[in-house]
């Protein structure tokens, strides 16, 4: 491609950036109409979505995680799919089945395979944690091959395909947590906090008033797998793919980048985030840059999105849980040490 077709190729993302800036404060303005506050869960969720990732967001119950979900896939022109998941819940209540049909003409008897929830655009998967392993693995395995195999046949998922998951942090009885290595397929793990006082008040007000707000949609299916791929030609300098990586590397404990907090880390971390979070780290300030209205990457864009790319992905030792030093501690150390 010669010098001058690059360049306006460049200009043209410029444009689609700054198209992208206005329809993002639309669809705030319009998640707004439904969900009080939470402003910033909201910045990652569109984060999360225009990466091609997954988001699993971590709340105790009644702080409307669910018509989040459901509000900010209202305001996507996508399909939307909700699975409550349960112990008695089997993989094929959520991939699909395969049914016998009979021909009525012929009278001959055919398989035909039934599409399941996670055939949508957006898929909540409420309360993970609450179902078995093998239940669990089908879902995870949808999210990482955008796939369903049945009796032998590939069944490929809609476009974009956006997974995100719920869990209660305070209430683990009958639960099945998700090994780490499954939590790694998410790319992002937000923590959905409560409101503040006046939050509450208005949340309080609409909820007991007779307006039922209607959401419009701005963004279609087409315009966000446009939007991902832009994503991907932001360009991004070598010393801000060197800093991510020295991050993601610098929570490995015996890592040689260890130097002034080696001690710390040894001592509350038992294993750190693996090369799947360094190019998370990239591609979510990639998105958060174009989502400023930006056409380049910040140093900024890459410590905002670290918290939510690297908790999840941190496992303490006893002694942390012990000290109360949580995995956001730790990754504000690692933020506070690691200079780039």
């Amino acid at each position: 491609m010669t010098q001058d077709l690059l360049e306006e190729k460049s200009q043209d993302d410029v444009a689609l950036v700054q198209d992208l800036k206005e329809k993002t404060n639309r669809l705030k303005k319009e998640i707004g109409e439904v969900i009080v506050g939470q402003e910033k869960v909201i910045e990652n969720l569109l984060i999360c979505l225009l990466s091609g990732g997954h988001c699993l967001l971590i709340g105790v119950p009644g702080l409307a995680k669910t018509l989040l979900v459901r509000t900010f896939a209202d305001a996507l022109q996508i399909s939307f799919k909700r699975v409550q998941f349960t112990p008695d819940l089997m993989p094929s209540d959520i991939t699909g089945t395969e049914i016998i049909e009979e021909d009525q003409s012929s009278g001959k008897r055919n398989y035909r395979f039934v599409k399941g929830p996670v055939f949508a655009n957006v898929v909540l998967a409420d309360e993970i944690n609450r179902t078995p392993p093998k239940t669990q693995a089908a879902l995870l395995e949808a999210m990482q091959e955008y796939m369903v195999t049945a009796a032998g046949e590939d069944h490929a998922l809609p476009l974009p395909f956006f997974v995100l998951a719920t869990q209660n942090p305070i209430e683990q009885e009958g639960t099945y947590p998700l090994p780490e290595a499954q939590l790694d397929r998410f790319m992002f793990s937000l923590k959905v906090e409560y409101p503040s006082r006046r939050e509450e008040v208005e949340i309080v007000k609409r909820n007991t008033s007779a307006y039922k707000p209607k959401v419009e949609p701005v963004l279609s299916g087409q315009e966000v797998l446009a939007l991902q791929e832009l994503v991907r030609r932001v360009p991004v300098s070598e010393d801000l793919v060197e800093y991510a990586v020295e991050l993601a590397t610098s929570t490995r404990p015996g890592s040689d980048r260890l130097e002034e907090f080696e001690e710390f880390m040894n001592k509350y971390v038992s294993w750190g985030a693996g090369p799947r979070a360094s190019y998370y780290l990239i591609l979510a300030a990639k998105a958060r840059a174009i989502l400023h209205g930006r056409y380049s990457v910040s140093k900024e864009d890459i410590q905002e999105v670290a918290p939510p790319v690297l908790r999840h992905r941190i496992v303490a030792t006893f002694r942390a849980e012990a000290d109360g030093v949580d995995a956001d501690a730790i990754v504000q150390n690692v933020l506070t040490s690691v200079h780039g």
